[in-house]
Order: structure tokens, then sequence, then C-alpha cells
């Protein structure tokens, strides 16, 4: 089976204030989409950047077969939330933001505002395709893209834009940390024999330290000298499938010029050892056609596709 993420950037019906301007625009960034879904061909596929779930299942009416759309009751403040697009039915298993009960607070901004909650929904599902019984997550962490009071994309000075990352990186930890938990209560120290999940974009790198919290217990990563010796953190341990990805496929996103890898696949003991092949885009594709993206991200409304590539795995069942 192949079980993939993508990022759709921006998918919203026409005519509101973040998605395409009119129905041609829509319908061509509906068309790119299907496009790539159907070459992936996944039997689960994690989505972010949903902005009206009918626009969802808009895509799935155009796509090969019958899809299952599963979405997330809790939306950011632009309406934007995760999903899934599903071959089997999905049985929901969890849809929350909330912070472990011993997670403070962090600041969000110069005025003093905190986030006590993740600003988009972790959402949880199980499907049963075959032998495989598959329970997986799905989340978009805090943008590394900054905004700042006003609704600009551009900071007054070099100050102001130092405290926003900082409050941007605190969001971030202190979601990655959230979605830690809910991996437990997933995992519930099974790893060994559970099929689990958790993928999405974390708005960072491998080696950031938001994304290193999903790990779990540190050692045995891919391509260590303890990934082949188990151990007792086998258990709650994720993998990040980023190493199985070809070196020069390793990015899901260009920005400013720079590829980075901010789109991820973690699975757990169960699975890491009966996945076959990773990769970003299309199996078949020669080369990634990314846009480069700058700060604002409003200069990309309207354009068709995505500016990320879909990030995916394939697992023998």
């Amino acid at each position: 089976m192949l079980l993939g993420t993508w990022n759709l950037e921006n998918l919203y019906r026409p005519g509101g204030p973040f998605g395409p301007p009119d129905k041609a625009a829509y319908e061509s960034k509906l068309a790119a989409l299907a496009g790539v879904v159907d070459g992936l061909d996944p039997e689960l596929l994690g989505v972010q950047e949903v902005g009206d779930p009918d626009a969802l299942a808009d895509l799935a009416d155009m796509l090969d077969g019958d899809w299952q759309v599963t979405v997330s009751e809790h939306p950011d403040d632009r309406g934007i939330r995760v999903g899934f697009l599903s071959r089997a039915a999905p049985r929901v298993v969890a849809d929350t933001v909330a912070f472990p009960s011993k997670l403070r607070p962090v600041q969000a901004d110069d005025s003093g505002g905190t986030a006590a909650h993740a600003g988009r929904g972790f959402l949880a599902v199980e499907v049963s395709t075959g032998a495989l019984t598959l329970t997986a997550a799905v989340c978009h962490l805090k943008s590394k893209l900054l905004s700042y009071p006003g609704g600009r994309f551009q900071p007054r000075d070099e100050g102001e834009r130092a405290r926003y990352g900082a409050y941007a990186l605190y969001r971030r930890a202190a979601e990655a940390t959230a979605l830690r938990a809910l991996a437990d209560e997933l995992l519930a120290g099974e790893g060994r024999t559970r099929d689990v999940a958790v993928l999405g974009d974390l708005n960072d790198e491998v080696q950031a330290a938001t994304t290193q919290i999903l790990l779990g217990p540190p050692g045995s990563e891919i391509g260590t000298s303890g990934y082949d010796r188990p151990d007792a953190g086998d258990g709650m341990r994720l993998w990040d499938v980023a190493p199985l990805i070809p070196a020069d496929r390793r990015y899901s996103r260009v920005s400013s010029g720079r590829r980075e890898l901010i789109d991820h696949i973690l699975v757990s003991h169960h699975l890491v050892h009966r996945v076959t092949a990773a990769g970003t885009g299309l199996p078949d594709e020669q080369r990634l056609r990314l846009p480069s993206v700058a700060a604002d991200p409003v200069e990309r409304r309207g354009a068709p596709g995505s500016d990320h590539a879909p990030v995916w795995v394939r697992v023998r069942t």
C-alpha cells in the first residue's frame, strides 16, 4: 500500500479572501491536484490546508475510483484544517487541539497573548486494507512563514522579526509536544506490533528540534548502527522515513530558492521494517517542479496545484 501526505496549499472554493479568484482558477487548481493524487494512487493520503471541506469533496469527486473524505473539526483562524482522503472507510479515533496537561500556554505575540492549544487540529483515523490495520494521525504545525500585527508579512525591524520568529517557534514546539502526546496514546507502548503513522506538514526539517520531539526515545534512527538492534524503546519510537528518500528528491518545498523537507511521515517499529520505498512527488517523475515561495503567501493566491510536493511511503502488507 502507498501512504502519503500533501499540503494542498489554500484549498478553498472561489470567491473568498484566500482561495482562487474565480471558477476557472479553481477548476485549474483542482485538475492539477487530482492529476497528482491519481498518479500517486494512495490508499490513504493525509492532507493539509483544507480551507473549505466542500473543496476537498470536489477534489475527491474528480479522482479515479471511490474516495472517503474526513476532515478535522478544528480549523485555524483562516479556516484551514487537516484531513484525509482514503480508499477504505476510516474510523476517527481522535480529533484534538489540546496541549498535554502539564504544558502551559506559550507567548504568541507582543501584546502578551498566549496560545493554550494547537492552532489546527490533529486528526487520527483507523483504516483497514487487506491484512493491514493502520492508525494514522495527520497534522499541520505552526508555520515558519511569519505574520505580524495588522496582517503584515514584513516586519518593521529586525527586533520584531526575531520576536515573532521566537513566538512561532514556541508554538511549533508546543504543538509538536502535543502531537507526540497523541502518538503516545496511539502507540500505547505497542509499536512493535501496532501499525501507527504520524504524518503531515511539520514546518521544519529532519534535524530541527521540533521534528526530533516526535521521535520519542532517542537512538536507532534509520541509517544508524542501532537501527537493526531491538531495544526497550522500540515500543514507543517513531521513525522518520526521510533517510529512505533518494537524496536528490529529499525536499518537499522550495523557500527563497532553498530546498527543504518540511513534510514528513513517521512510522512505528512494526511499519518501518516493511517500508519498501519512499519518495517525494510522483514515483515516476524525473524531477520535482516546485515554485520557490517567498514571505508573502498571498502572492500564490489562485495558482494551480500546490507549492508542496507530496511525501509518500510504500509498505508491504
